[in-house]
């Protein structure tokens, strides 16, 4: 008798990531009347921030984008800057801090885009158990204005596309394993990542 094999492949539908033979998922469906998807335990936060309905919950209204509200740009956080609690913070902070090239602020416009996505979450959720990654943001050859977001361990990397006029301004692009797969170029390690898997690029504050 033949006896045949068959291997389901599953992935994570917010990171993307292939499941482990045995690995437990959550079941959600991102919308009214959409099929279940699966989500790997270390994201099942970011779906339920996004608005997922976990299979078996019972379904309420929810206010849209209420808790995915994307803050507006501000340069003094992401400069980690203090904060004044008055009207004129920022004015007040503008004496200290020299003038910034296009170049500087696409990154932190790209960084503050990927701060506001569910890939936050999922990042900062791989570093829990992988340890501090090393980041990049590097800016992509012609006029799109995209960047290219790199996030890598030892024994895996991340990278998304950010593309600021875009309807979706963050995507996975691609991932490995190998820090060799990735070109010279997007190891120029220019971000660190913090809490949450908070971006924040290397950009002299004087």
């Amino acid at each position: 008798m033949r006896v045949t094999n068959v291997a389901t492949t599953r992935q994570c539908a917010v990171c993307e990531r292939t499941l482990l033979m045995g690995e437990r998922a959550l079941r959600f469906s991102p919308g009214d009347g959409a099929e279940l998807v699966d989500v790997c335990p270390l994201c099942q936060e970011v779906a339920v921030e996004a608005g997922w309905v976990k299979e078996g919950a019972p379904t309420t209204p929810t206010l849209e984008g209420g808790r995915r509200r994307r803050r507006k740009r501000n340069f003094v956080e992401m400069l980690g800057l203090t904060r004044a609690s008055d009207d004129n913070a920022l004015a007040q902070q503008e004496p200290i801090l020299r003038r910034l090239s296009d170049g500087e602020v696409a990154l932190l416009e790209a960084a503050d885009l990927f701060n506001g996505s569910a890939y936050r979450r999922t990042v900062g959720g791989i570093a829990k158990s992988l340890g501090q990654p090393q980041a990049s943001i590097v800016p992509l050859s012609g006029t799109s204005g995209e960047l290219a977001v790199t996030v890598a361990w030892e024994l895996s990397w991340y990278q998304y596309r950010v593309s600021p006029d875009s309807a979706q301004p963050v995507r996975l692009e691609r991932r490995g394993h190998e820090l060799d797969e990735l070109e010279d170029g997007y190891k120029d390690w220019n971000a660190d990542v913090e809490d949450e898997g908070r971006l924040v690029p290397g950009i002299a504050r004087l």
